[in-house]
């Protein structure tokens, strides 16, 4: 297993309270799926977590940072956000913020 796969299988593990957790590979990552819907993202063994603008501030305030590539012209800023380094810990320690990013990803149009 590779640590990108450790990595993956961790965060399947940290959203896992939210429903079963399936693993798409996409863009040198990977989207993380509950319900059909995306959740999070895992970038370069980086957890994102799907925001909004109703949940975007409390993920900034707790020390979040988005997920940013370089475009063609400038650097993009998408709707994903790191979680607080606390909710790395454990599934019980993440479900707050894995709730806010299900509540997003069911407020984005599918």
């Amino acid at each position: 297993m590779t640590a990108r796969d450790e990595d993956i299988a961790w965060f399947r593990e940290l959203l896992e309270p939210l429903g079963p957790v399936s693993v798409r590979r996409m863009f040198g990552g990977a989207g993380l799926y509950v319900d059909g819907r995306i959740v999070g993202l895992e970038i370069e063994g980086t957890l994102y977590l799907k925001t909004d603008a109703a949940s975007r501030e409390r993920f900034a305030d707790a020390g979040g940072r988005p997920f940013v590539y370089e475009g063609k012209d400038k650097p993009i800023t998408v709707n994903y956000w790191t979680p607080p380094d606390e909710a790395m810990d454990s599934p019980e320690a993440m479900l707050p913020w894995a709730r806010l990013a299900l509540e997003a990803a069911l407020r984005s149009p599918a």
